[in-house]
């Protein structure tokens, strides 16, 4: 194998150190919607927000899904989206269903 294919696999280390970092600020602002009582709708987005940066990190970084074809990447990411969006549907639906009937007993 030549230098430059081995090379190439290496990634430097202070990209881990500084998402770990990144992690750690992150974790501190999750903690600080607790620490100041956030309440309502804000308080739950920005904790989804943080959660879901953190894990975007963690599975770009440390699971090297930042390196990897398109290819991969869409086969590995679409799926989950695909169920989210049915998830979401289905929400939709339920809620709708829940509020008609609720109509209709109210009559």
């Amino acid at each position: 194998m030549s230098d430059h294919a081995k090379e190439g696999q290496q990634h430097p280390l202070t990209i881990y150190l500084w998402i770990w970092v990144l992690l750690f600020v992150l974790s501190t602002f999750s903690y600080m919607v607790d620490y100041y009582h956030v309440q309502g709708y804000l308080r739950w987005s920005l904790i989804i927000v943080f959660m879901l940066l953190k894990a975007g990190f963690i599975v770009a970084i440390f699971m090297h899904m930042a390196w990897e074809r398109l290819a991969l990447k869409l086969a590995i990411l679409v799926p989950p989206l695909c169920l989210l969006v049915l998830i979401a549907f289905m929400a939709i639906e339920g809620d709708y269903t829940f509020l008609t009937r609720g109509a209709a007993f109210l009559r």
